[in-house]
């Protein structure tokens, strides 16, 4: 007697009740790596088991997963997709102890904090040091990446949630404004703009520049692109970093004009270390946002913090969450 074909409700039952989380596993490595082989030594697994484990998984699946014909290793359209669901499933597993915890009247969890390289806020700073002052056993880690990588951190359920630029809203996740900063441009003592209180727009063409990673028409800073284009800078960046302390690095050291926010650089520009030059009016608004994962399971820490920092947004009005922008003296301390 021929098998019956499944039908498609019994499809996803069959593939729920059959599915090992280990093969899943398996394949979130393999579409992190950049072949079998490098994919089986960060698994500490021999490549013959870790290709068969492949192998099972796509004959559960029913779909190919990975290309791998000759000289090609890339994800299918279902390998994608299924890497996209994966990578919640693995966060999800990995904060299965957040629902086997005690609960105590003692708050002991760890946050976990992904965020931009310029992000200076007193307000986050304030939330951090009162849910601190609350909560002296909870503990804090904070990894600085590009806003790219910190969303992606979220979205994998491996940070409690971020704060960064960003360009698109995943409707998977949740953003609040935190604050609002300007950018402006700035020298460093070497260059032949530094010190000089009477530059003009036209001063400005031609000069070498250092700048973010995302300082692109397409990316997060478009608005810093467009203030570069408008000052005549010359088209080759001499500079790229994604963080903001090796920005400011190359531009004290002269490497060109640069970017940066213009309350950031206002002890720089005091201590002699930066000197801000045009546009002095009109600078780019760049919003910073906190970003979290609702389906995140959070311990309570996570949970403490993250309220008491949207609290703090919404108790204090946007102007108070502005920093300095407009009306800096020219080639003086901005927002002066």
């Amino acid at each position: 007697m021929a098998r019956a074909v499944p039908t498609p409700r019994a499809e996803p039952e069959r593939i729920a009740r059959e599915l090992d989380w280990n093969l899943l596993r398996t394949f979130v490595v393999l579409a992190e790596s950049p072949s079998i082989t490098e994919g089986a030594q960060r698994l500490r697994l021999k490549q013959p088991s870790v290709s068969a484990a492949l192998k099972r998984l796509e004959e559960r699946i029913g779909r190919k997963l990975i290309d791998r014909s000759p000289g090609r290793y890339a994800l299918t359209d279902a390998g994608r997709l299924l890497y996209r669901e994966a990578l919640e499933i693995n966060g999800s597993v990995l904060r299965l102890s957040t629902l086997m915890r005690e609960l105590t009247d003692e708050v002991q969890g760890h946050v976990k904090i992904s965020v931009a390289s310029h992000v200076v806020c007193p307000l986050f700073d304030r939330a951090l040091a009162a849910f601190h002052a609350d909560h002296p056993h909870a503990t804090v880690s904070i990894d600085v990446l590009s806003s790219a990588d910190a969303i992606a951190e979220v979205m994998a359920k491996r940070s409690s949630f971020a704060v960064c630029l960003v360009r698109d809203h995943n409707p998977r996740l949740e953003y609040r404004r935190l604050y609002r900063e300007f950018f402006g441009l700035f020298c460093g003592p070497p260059h032949a703009l530094f010190g000089r209180r009477d530059l003009q727009m036209s001063d400005m063409a031609g000069h070498r520049s250092v700048s973010f990673e995302t300082d692109r028409l397409q990316d997060v800073l478009r608005p810093v692109t467009l203030m570069r284009a408008e000052a005549e800078l010359g088209q080759k960046i001499t500079g790229l970093s994604s963080h903001l302390e090796e920005v400011r690095r190359m531009i004290v050291a002269g490497l060109g004009v640069g970017p940066l926010p213009v309350h950031v650089a206002e002890r720089d520009v005091r201590d002699g270390l930066l000197w801000q030059v045009p546009p002095y009016a009109g600078l780019p608004a760049i919003d910073v946002h906190v970003v979290w994962n609702e389906h995140a399971v959070k311990n309570r820490a996570e949970e403490l913090l993250l309220a008491r920092l949207l609290e703090a947004i919404e108790t204090t009005p946007i102007e108070a969450r502005t920093y300095a922008g407009s009306g800096a003296d020219p080639g003086g301390a901005p927002g002066a």
